[in-house]
């Protein structure tokens, strides 16, 4: 693995050297804390808390993540340069985590710049910081599974718009399976055992602890193998 670094940094750079990292970043906090301020009521509940804030997240990600995710693979499929990259000494797996990792550690800054609101959180009251901080770890993580998939589904197509498109349907999937009116109509089909498990792989599910500041190790495990599940087959889409 000595080469993640490299392609780590080149990456990651990358991203700031164009305007869309820019547009990205304004509209993922525009719209993080324009939905707590007019829909979440961030003022009307009267706590000291960001709750209302975090309760957006996955459906921010759900197509604000694709959008960052579609590019890791296509766009290098698309010019050729994927066939250049594998002529370098690096693995495939080399390349595949270097570049994840740029692209969470990009998503991760873009999540750490809403600081601000708890600092407002802080200033108008007294918040549980334990709660706060547990928040922000759940949405890192979740956001990099979010990213896994996505860059799972980058790797199958050189087309962008394809490669957003999969992403999006692939990570409703997986938020559907834990709201609770998806929950419900899958009581109505299938067993209670049955809808309780499909509803154990929704990002929902998992992310909900993490916003009462609860660390269950058994959610951030979840979104480590999910992680780590699509990262290995996006290596195996590629060597292919």
């Amino acid at each position: 693995m000595q080469q993640v670094t490299p392609i780590f940094k080149r990456e990651f750079l990358g991203y700031f050297r164009s305007p869309v990292a820019y547009v990205f970043l304004i509209v993922f906090l525009m719209s993080a804390v324009g939905l707590a301020f007019f829909v979440g009521r961030f003022f009307d509940n009267g706590q000291a808390s960001l709750e209302s804030f975090f309760a957006f997240h996955p459906w921010i990600f759900l197509f604000l993540i694709p959008a960052v995710g579609m590019r890791l693979w296509s766009e290098e499929k698309r010019t050729g340069t994927v066939e250049l990259l594998f002529t370098l000494p690096i693995t495939t797996l080399e390349a595949v985590v270097g570049k994840y990792l740029a692209a969470w550690a990009f998503l991760c800054s873009a999540i750490a710049l809403t600081f601000p609101m708890a600092l407002t959180v802080g200033y108008l009251g007294d918040p549980d910081w334990g709660v706060i901080w547990a928040s922000y770890l759940g949405s890192m993580l979740m956001a990099g599974s979010y990213l896994g998939v996505c860059s799972l589904t980058s790797a199958l197509t050189k087309n962008q718009v394809i490669s957003f498109v999969l992403s999006v349907i692939a990570c409703l999937i997986l938020v559907f399976l834990g709201w609770s009116v998806f929950s419900e109509l899958l009581e109505s089909f299938f067993p209670l055992s049955l809808a309780d498990l499909l509803a154990n792989f929704s990002f929902i599910t998992h992310f909900e602890p993490f916003q009462r500041g609860v660390i269950d190790p058994s959610d951030v495990v979840f979104f480590l193998s999910l992680t780590g599940f699509t990262l290995f087959l996006n290596v195996v889409a590629l060597e292919r």
